[in-house]
């Protein structure tokens, strides 16, 4: 997929999505503040930008909504305080910023960012605890790149979503490191397993019904 975008001092060009490209900081926010990509979400780390469309597809949006009511669900059983955000935009000035598809802060850092807030200055706020990725198309960059750039914002537990297979890599995240894990950290003793039966539940019946499945596994 190709987008049109005007970089500054130069003549409009195409910019390839789903892909980095070695950009300034100032050309990234000229291309994310662009509205030709009102749908887009952008990254921006070590110099490079990247700009994903977002999806229309069926499969990643139902995968979206099911993790997400998933865990609204857990919390709001296990009395558990949390604030989720759809595509916000997380921003270090000058050097990184990203627009994970879910994200949460939970617990004592649940009003971390007041109502109000545009994009999440990271110079000013905490990063989200949870960060989650929808990958339908772009696995390898979420495995990839983007984690080394989640471990960098100081995010302490990273999840991606493979719409392929429905399965969930999660990873704890600590001095700029992770390492795998199989249950949640941020959000106590939530077995990922079971998000995951959800997911292959949804491929055969209706989130009603999965929804209501869940209730009684974390009951």
């Amino acid at each position: 997929m190709t987008v049109l975008q005007t970089l500054p001092n130069s003549a409009p060009a195409l910019l390839e999505s789903d892909t980095w490209i070695a950009a300034s900081w100032d050309e990234f926010l000229q291309a994310a503040d662009n509205p030709e990509y009102g749908q887009g979400k952008f990254y921006y780390y070590q110099n490079h930008l990247r700009i994903e469309m977002s999806p229309v597809g069926n499969d990643h949006s139902r995968d979206h909504s099911i993790i997400n009511n998933a865990i609204s669900l857990y919390v709001t059983l296990k009395d558990i305080n949390l604030n989720g955000s759809d595509n916000c935009s997380y921003r270090l000035s000058g050097h990184k910023e990203a627009q994970p598809d879910l994200s949460y802060y939970v617990g004592s850092k649940v009003s971390e960012v007041p109502y109000g807030t545009g994009i999440v200055n990271l110079d000013q706020y905490a990063p989200p605890d949870l960060v989650i990725e929808i990958a339908n198309t772009s696995l390898s960059d979420d495995q990839g790149k983007k984690r080394l750039l989640y471990e960098e914002l100081g995010v302490k537990e990273y999840w991606i979503v493979d719409v392929k297979v429905g399965k969930i890599l999660a990873f704890k995240m600590e001095n700029k490191g992770s390492y795998q894990i199989r249950e949640s950290l941020v959000l106590p003793n939530l077995n990922l397993a079971i998000l995951e039966e959800a997911l292959q539940k949804t491929r055969q019946t209706n989130h009603g019904e999965v929804m209501r499945w869940l209730l009684a596994q974390f009951s």
